[in-house]
C-alpha cells in the first residue's frame, strides 16, 4: 500500500472513531428489571415498585424514551418459586408495560429466607433477552446483604462483567447509609430530601453503613456499573421523605437511561478515543507541512 493509501485509511479510521464515539449513540427505549428480595420484611417495597414504576414510565416518555418494556426477577422465596433468582410473568411473557408490572408485583412472595442478590441479577442477565436498540437497566430491591447460595460460582467480577457486557446499569436500593443521610448517591453526587417532598443535590457522597455485605457487595457494584445505590431506610420512613426518595430516584433513572448506550452498541477503548483526535491532528500537521515544501 503506497503512502497516500495508508493516509486515507489511517485517517478514515480517525474519523470514524470520533463519529462513533463522540457521542456514543443514546437510546431511545428502554428494558428495565427489577430484581427483588422475596423475603417476608420487603411487602411494603413490593408495594412501591407498583406506585413508583408508572411515575417512571411517564417521566422516561417525557424525556422521548418510549415503548419501555419491565421485567420482574425474584430471589430468596419459598419453594414454591425457588430461592434463586427466577422469572415472574409480566403481562403474560418476561416483559410488559409498566401497569402490567404493577401488577405483577403482587405475585411476589413473601416468606424467604436466603437472599443472594447475586443469583438474582444472574439471572436476570442471562435469562432475559435485551432489546438491541434499548437502554438495558437492572434495579436490585433488597434489605438483607448477600446470603451466597450453596454451590453459586457468582462473583463481584462475575457479575459486574455481565453488566458491562450489556451495557447495564444497576441500581441498588438496599440497607445502607451514604454521607449527610443522602437518600442515594451516584458518581458524582448526593442526593437530600428537601423535606417538603421533593429533593436536593450535593457533588460528593460515599456509602458510611450497610447491613452485612451491602457496602462491598451491592453499592459498590452499583457505583463501578455507572449505576447508583439507594438508602431503602428512607423509602420505609414514609410521608414527605418517601415522596423525596421516589423523586429523587425516577429523575436519577431518567437521566442514566437517556444518556445510556443501547445494549447492541459496542463501547470503544477510552484510549482509542483519545488517540483519534491526536492522529487527526498529525496528519493534518503532515499534509501541511508537505503542502508548504511544495
Amino acid at each position: 500500500m503506497n503512502a497516500s493509501k495508508l493516509r486515507n485509511v489511517v485517517f478514515g479510521g480517525a474519523a470514524l472513531l470520533l463519529s462513533v464515539a463522540a457521542p456514543l449513540q443514546a437510546a431511545t427505549t428502554a428494558d428495565i428489571l427489577f430484581v427483588v428480595d422475596e423475603s417476608g420484611s420487603m411487602s411494603g417495597e413490593h408495594s412501591w415498585i407498583g406506585s413508583m414504576v408508572a411515575a417512571l414510565d411517564t417521566a422516561l416518555i417525557g424525556a422521548g424514551v418510549t415503548g419501555n418494556q419491565y421485567g420482574l426477577v425474584g430471589f430468596g422465596g419459598n419453594s414454591s418459586h425457588g430461592i434463586p433468582g427466577h422469572g415472574h410473568s409480566v403481562g403474560g411473557g418476561d416483559f410488559g408495560t409498566a401497569a402490567q408490572l404493577a401488577t405483577a408485583a403482587g405475585s411476589l412472595s413473601l416468606s424467604g429466607a436466603t437472599e443472594d442478590g447475586y443469583s438474582g441479577i444472574e439471572y436476570a442477565l442471562n435469562n432475559y433477552s435485551f432489546r438491541s436498540n434499548a437502554a438495558a437497566n437492572v434495579i436490585l430491591i433488597t434489605d438483607e446483604d448477600r446470603d451466597t447460595l450453596s454451590g453459586s460460582t457468582n462473583t463481584y467480577a462475575s457479575i459486574l462483567g455481565l453488566l458491562q457486557g450489556k451495557n447495564a446499569l444497576l441500581n441498588a436500593v438496599v440497607n445502607a447509609g451514604f454521607t449527610n443521610g443522602a437518600l442515594g448517591i451516584d458518581g458524582t453526587d448526593s442526593y437530600f430530601a428537601d423535606g417538603s417532598g421533593d429533593y436536593t443535590t450535593s457533588p460528593g457522597g460515599v456509602g458510611v453503613s450497610g447491613s452485612g455485605s451491602t457496602l462491598s457487595d451491592y453499592v459498590s457494584l452499583a457505583l463501578d456499573s455507572s449505576g447508583a445505590a439507594w438508602n431503602l431506610n428512607l423509602l420505609r420512613q414514609g410521608g414527605l421523605t418517601a415522596e423525596s426518595f421516589t423523586a429523587a430516584f425516577v429523575d436519577i433513572k431518567v437521566g442514566e437511561i437517556i444518556n445510556q448506550p443501547p445494549t447492541g452498541v459496542v463501547p470503544i477503548p477510552a484510549a482509542a478515543i483519545m488517540f483519534a483526535p491526536a492522529l487527526l491532528g498529525f496528519l493534518g500537521l503532515r499534509r501541511k507541512t508537505k503542502a508548504t515544501a511544495a
